[in-house]
């Protein structure tokens, strides 16, 4: 799986860049209000392809077996 996580003064998120569907999905968060989460996700589709860029860059080939 490959994920990113946030973490921000009160909480943190794990978020699959790579979802069932293709696209990222949140697979855990805690401390975070809805509407940050929702705000994070935005963000992370965004710039996903970035993400997954660097992902490469730092640890090889992702994982694209859930796509």
């Amino acid at each position: 799986m490959d994920t990113v996580s946030h973490i921000t003064g009160a909480g943190q998120a794990r978020i699959n860049l790579l979802g069932p569907d293709g696209g990222p999905e949140i697979v855990s968060s805690v401390g975070i209000k809805r509407t940050d989460l929702r705000r994070l996700l935005a963000e992370v589709r965004e710039r996903r392809n970035h993400f997954l860029q660097e992902w490469e860059r730092i640890h090889g080939q992702p994982d694209r077996r859930a796509v």
